[in-house]
């Protein structure tokens, strides 16, 4: 979701200022730090960055210094406080008044500028003053609803991006019918409850998500879609259905779980139980044969027993994640878990996750290595760095796959064989793959090692 949000704020800059992109600070007119406070100490290392930057601007005063992002939203004056010399303060819903709030800014280097503040929650309103996406490649993210409504214990979303609110139907559908002319042949559909989606049809009647990816589908163009984040409670009957009737729907569902045991995910305020989790995944894999799973987990949740470390366990044993984003418990400011007790040791949270990484790390080795002799439709992404004449591919499992290619077929699917998997010593340092091309491919039959990396997904 960040990296759609600075997307688009480049888009707005480049439209209305004039802006282009640098990745040299030292050349920057207007800095802007695009924030997340998902982790504990998130705002540390905002401050941090801020220093370094401030070094910049007393150099050249002239320089506009910017934070966005749920830092933003979550502290608002108090970055003014801490760091005086910051220009502009926005949160994620307030992105699009991003170029009038530079045209107000006063004073230059010699006379004190007026900061700006807006960290208000102007519900969808930002879709509708944001330029069209400019897209350079063959893959793109698109919004389509913003905030979330759970209110899960240890999240601060619902805080920092306000209630869940689902962008227009035909807003949706209008935006990837542009990009997939711009050559856009992968979209992923973004939403912190994805799956929650709840839009309007232009006579008022209401799109569930499920509606809205046959309509995504149906697009010409778009020949994969890929959607995070999900949550349980709204992987309905309908959802499960579109998997298995829909071939652009990537084999490969995330869905965080965050812990296997009913007792944490009722201190989590997830709402679901184990159960109703393991019976939508019995359920999804009977519709759609073959297809992998992702999840979410917080290890050291306050009050976490060795027993519901064991339900946690038992529950990858049962899905066999194929890779997850896991990360030991830790304190959101502003969330009602940060005011739970919690007594266990951190060492024990670094051995609980290192036992649950290394499970899902096997499980992720074995699925690399029953790819042998599969055939895998990749989309061709770019050109390998490592092997010159050979191009990566990104399969519907999310695996980055190496062959030998002409450059044209870049941004085109193609089907590669794999005709080996070498023997995997360091899972973390992920899994080479061998593969021939074959099929619409038809690029030859050289056969090389390729880097496959092991739990991130393709975003």
């Amino acid at each position: 979701m960040n990296e759609y949000d600075s997307s688009r704020m480049r888009d707005l800059l480049g439209d209305s200022h004039g802006f282009v992109r640098t990745d040299n600070p030292d050349e920057a007119d207007v800095l802007l730090l695009n924030t997340c406070s998902i982790r504990e100490k998130a705002q540390e290392k905002v401050f941090s960055e801020l220093g370094r930057w401030h070094k910049l601007k007393k150099s050249r005063p002239d320089v506009v210094i910017g934070v966005g992002g749920c830092v933003a939203s979550q502290e608002g004056e108090g970055i003014l406080k801490r760091a005086p010399y910051v220009d502009l303060v926005f949160g994620p819903q307030t992105l699009h008044r991003l170029p009038q709030m530079l045209n107000d800014l006063s004073g230059d280097g010699e006379r004190k500028r007026i900061s700006q503040v807006d960290v208000s929650f102007p519900e969808i309103e930002k879709f509708d003053f944001l330029p069209e996406p400019r897209i350079e490649g063959h893959k793109a993210f698109v919004s389509i609803m913003e905030g979330c409504s759970k209110y899960c214990t240890f999240c601060v979303v619902p805080y920092t991006r306000g209630e869940e609110v689902s962008r227009p139907f035909d807003d949706v559908i209008a935006e990837v019918a542009q990009i997939a002319r711009q050559g856009v042949r992968e979209v992923t559909l973004l939403g912190q409850n994805v799956n929650g989606y709840y839009g309007s049809f232009h006579d008022g009647s209401i799109c569930n998500f499920a509606a809205l990816l046959r309509a995504v589908a149906a697009v010409p163009g778009i020949g994969r879609i890929r959607y995070t984040t999900s949550h349980p409670l709204e992987f309905n009957d309908d959802l499960i259905a579109a998997h298995a009737e829909l071939p652009q729907l990537a084999a490969h569902v995330h869905l965080p779980v965050q812990s296997g045991s009913d007792r944490i995910l009722a201190a989590m305020k997830r709402n679901h139980e184990i159960s109703v989790y393991r019976d939508t995944i019995t359920r999804l894999k009977a519709a759609k044969p073959g297809i992998e799973l992702s999840s979410d987990f917080i290890i050291g949740f306050p009050g976490e027993s060795e027993q519901d470390f064991q339900d946690t366990m038992d529950l990858v044993d049962f899905v066999g994640f194929d890779h997850s984003y896991s990360f030991i418990y830790s304190k959101r400011p502003g969330t009602p878990a940060a005011e739970l007790p919690d007594d266990t040791p951190e060492a024990l949270k670094k051995q609980r996750l290192n036992i649950l990484q290394t499970q899902i790390a096997r499980n992720t080795g074995r699925k690399t290595e029953a790819m042998l002799g599969s055939v895998q439709r990749v989309l061709v992404d770019r050109p390998s760095t490592r092997f010159p004449g050979w191009l990566i591919g990104i399969a519907e499992n999310t695996r980055w796959i190496h062959f030998p290619g002409d450059a044209a077929l870049i941004g085109r699917f193609a089907d590669v064989q794999v005709t080996g998997v070498e023997s995997i010593n360091a899972l973390s340092a992920g899994a080479p793959l061998w593969v021939e091309s074959e099929a619409e491919a038809q690029i030859g039959m050289a056969v090389l090692p390729g880097r496959i990396p092991l739990w991130h997904e393709a975003r």
